[in-house]
């Protein structure tokens, strides 16, 4: 027996519907950060400024103890990542709290004395992790202007000044689908020129609707979207490998492990798919190195080839597609240069002196010949690891283990001495930073920096970058490559000259340009976004309240480029799908047509469909797919707030089997559980839960309404009341459940969930 959940009326009201401020809290702090010119800028992101987890910096300790010799400071925080470095400041990332109080946190510090300058918290929201596992990732810095980005567990990317204050924003959950697990794997920005890169999996809207691991380009000052990239296949795990960047043939690209167990190459000035070499069915976890023309990566899970667990493996992925291949090209076995036997799921290795430097699961340290794959040594220094790499420095090893313990070795090519062991408070799951002099490692919970008292490290010059000359223009790129307008708003594009390798030709472009609406030849819903195009680049969504989505083309010079996007209606807006034509047949059901679902609403396509019931149309659950028996899909903007709700919800099945069917109100899910006969109230369910018994039956109609209040203290009700479709609302409230913390916007949505059973 198999149940669904159906829509048939969904409204949604405004009393006052201006845009909030997102659920953050800033805590600015009078200490300051030492003035350190000229000893370099910092460590910027977690895997340092050589990208391999090693730094060129001498004269680190080689003896340590906590409470004593060598040991600076110690900061309470809680966290699971990496901290990185800029101008004599720490920025770190954990979490404090238990229960609705629990908070991500990113922490300013003055890398000299420890002491707080800032912090800013996040609260989790509609997130599937589970077990604290929060911060597991880390900020990046810009060097060129000392901001912070940063992408919370739940997917909020933000990008922060120096002193805390958020410059923008995005919503990645509500606005580009992103999906969230309970292993909470997170990872890290990473910023290569003028563009600053997160990735996830998405289920996002028309050619992008289907899960995909992607890779997101924002441009670091505007948080415009420049490109979108999904250069894998359908993804089975989730991914938090940070891309690796290199020049090839003249390109700019990246290589990185994907969910879908790849490695890719990717440009990175335009987002297009160069490369694939598929290692595994799951997820490339670990970061990978580059050496010569080889990228070598580890994984921790089944083989594509073998029945063994695990490997490193090192690839030749340097061509680049040419003019007649079909791209991206896919390297089979004999890209493979070497393999061993070493494996683990999330560690990264490091690279030195064409060495390779690797934790493994069962808590070993190895040293790899990067040439040949061939493993000269392995020492035991735990029973397990996970997430935690290593750092080399100064001719030395920074280990840090599972356990809590944290080594300096010293490695050659036939073992690693011991020069020091520390026992540490809390698990190490990140990898050790370096700046200045001292060593930073932040711990499940604290963040510990070692190093003399007195910097007497030494780090060379960088080397100057040299710029290569854009070639000729061959296409436009429109940014943002993505647009979210309400009716009436309007957004002046950016038009882009590209030359053959991505680069920059011309950076506005002047000649005058002709936009037309697109509809691409693939497209199986074949409609028009409601915008029109204005002089000066700008693009105006029509005053329509309906939601609509769709491509521009844009075309000038014998150039052409597209952009796409979704208008979402503003409240008061209602839904009845009467108007749905039903004419696609049903792959699974004889003699069943039905319609997809709006093209605008995130993660809708598969998970929901329009077909008729009882004499009406309705939004029915889909079943036909198993991994989709759970399903919230986005149908408004991520700024709302201050909404009222309502829709007429039903399950089918029968008393054993029920569907649980809910709405999505400002970052809370709603919903009526079949099965268990309550009104839930939820946002994490580790953080927020609270549910009140609610008899309701299968193949009948109810009607939910639901509130979000929040007052100007942040602090808020959530409200929610359902009865039998066509008798009279009832006066009180089914649930209202307080929060201290309220979320203050969020997109409305739908939530279903459709459980499967042999029994009836």
């Amino acid at each position: 027996m198999r149940s669904t959940a159906l829509f048939a009326l969904i409204i949604f009201v405004c009393g006052s519907c201006g845009d909030r401020k997102s659920d953050l809290v800033v805590e600015p702090q009078p200490e300051q950060a030492a003035s350190l010119d000229g000893q370099g800028t910092g460590w910027h992101n977690w895997r340092g400024p050589g990208q391999m987890g090693a730094s060129a910096a001498t004269g680190l300790v080689d003896s340590w103890t906590v409470g004593g010799e060598n040991h600076r400071w110690t900061y309470d925080l809680p966290g699971r990542g990496t901290p990185v470095i800029d101008r004599g400041r720490v920025y770190a990332w954990g979490y404090r709290g238990e229960g609705q109080d629990q908070q991500e946190i990113l922490a300013c510090l003055n890398a000299t004395t420890g002491k707080k300058i800032w912090e800013v918290s996040f609260t989790d929201f509609i997130s599937d992790i589970i077990y604290n596992r929060y911060s597991i990732g880390s900020p990046t810095v810009d060097p060129d202007t000392g901001n912070i980005y940063l992408m919370t567990s739940p997917g909020l990317f933000v990008a922060l000044d120096t002193d805390g204050n958020i410059l923008w924003q995005h919503s990645m959950l509500e606005e580009f689908g992103r999906l969230t697990f309970p292993n909470g794997r997170t990872g890290s920005p990473v910023i290569d020129g003028e563009l600053v890169i997160v990735r996830g999996i998405t289920a996002f809207w028309g050619k992008q609707g289907p899960a995909r691991d992607r890779f997101y380009a924002f441009d670091k000052t505007s948080g415009n979207l420049v490109w979108a990239s999904a250069p894998g296949v359908r993804p089975t795990d989730s991914s938090f490998s940070t891309p690796v960047f290199a020049d090839r043939a003249g390109k700019r690209v990246f290589y990185a492990g994907t969910g879908c167990g790849n490695i890719v190459c990717v440009d990175a000035r335009t987002g297009a798919p160069l490369s694939r070499f598929q290692l595994l069915r799951g997820g490339v976890n670990s970061s990978v190195v580059l050496h010569k023309d080889l990228v070598i990566a580890i994984h921790g899970k089944e083989n594509l080839d073998t029945t063994e667990i695990g490997r490193m493996v090192a690839v030749r992925m340097d061509r680049m597609p040419g003019p007649d291949d079909k791209t991206p090209l896919v390297f089979g076995p004999e890209a493979e240069v070497w393999r061993n036997k070493l494996g683990i799921f999330t560690s990264s290795p490091v690279l030195a002196n064409s060495r390779v430097y690797q934790t493994t699961h069962t808590g070993e340290l190895a040293c790899v010949n990067a040439d040949t794959g061939e493993i000269l040594w392995s020492r035991k220094l735990s029973n397990s690891q996970l997430h935690a790499s290593p750092l080399y420095a100064d001719g030395k090893l920074y280990v840090p283990m599972k356990d809590g313990n944290f080594y300096i070795l010293r490695p050659s090519d036939t073992g690693a001495e011991e020069l020091a062991k520390v026992q540490l408070e809390g698990t190490c799951l990140g990898a050790p930073a370096v700046w200045s002099g001292r060593i930073f490692v932040h711990t499940t919970e604290k963040i510990y920096c070692f190093g003399k008292e007195r910097d007497t490290s030494g780090v060379p010059p960088a080397k100057p970058q040299t710029d290569v000359a854009a070639g000729n223009p061959v296409r436009l790129r429109p940014i943002p490559a993505e647009l979210m307008l309400r009716p009436g708003e309007e957004v002046a594009m950016q038009l882009q000259a590209l030359d053959a390798d991505g680069r920059v030709v011309e950076q506005d472009v002047a000649a005058t340009v002709s936009w037309e609406k697109f509809i691409p030849p693939a497209a199986k819903v074949k409609v028009k976004l409601n915008a029109t195009p204005k002089d000066g680049n700008i693009i105006r969504a029509d005053d329509i309240n309906a939601p609509s989505a769709g491509m521009f083309k844009v075309t000038g010079g014998g150039l052409q480029g597209t952009t796409r996007g979704r208008i979402l209606p503003v409240p008061p807006y209602s839904e009845d799908f009467e108007g749905y034509k039903l004419t696609v047949p049903h792959k699974q059901e004889t003699d069943v047509n039905f319609a997809y679902p709006p093209l605008p609403w995130i993660g809708a396509r598969f998970k929901w469909e329009v077909r008729e019931r009882d004499g009406s149309k309705v939004l029915a659950k889909t079943l036909d797919r198993l991994l989709f028996q759970r399903a919230m899909t986005f149908i408004g903007h991520p700024h709302s707030t201050n909404y009222t709700m309502t829709a007429d919800v039903m399950t089918d099945g029968n008393r054993r089997v029920m569907s649980t069917v809910g709405l999505v109100h400002q970052r809370y899910i709603i919903a009526l559980k079949g099965n268990w006969q309550q009104l839930e109230v939820s946002s994490n369910h580790d953080r927020l839960k609270v549910a009140v018994p609610f008899e309701w039956k299968a193949n009948t109609w109810f009607t939910m309404k639901t509130r979000v209040d929040v007052d100007e203290g942040g602090a808020g009700v959530i409200r929610a009341k359902a009865w039998a479709r066509g008798t009279e609302e009832p006066a009180d409230w089914t649930i209202e459940v307080p929060h201290a913390r309220a979320h203050d916007q969020g997109s409305p949505g739908l939530f279903g969930f459709s459980p499967q059973s042999q029994k009836r």
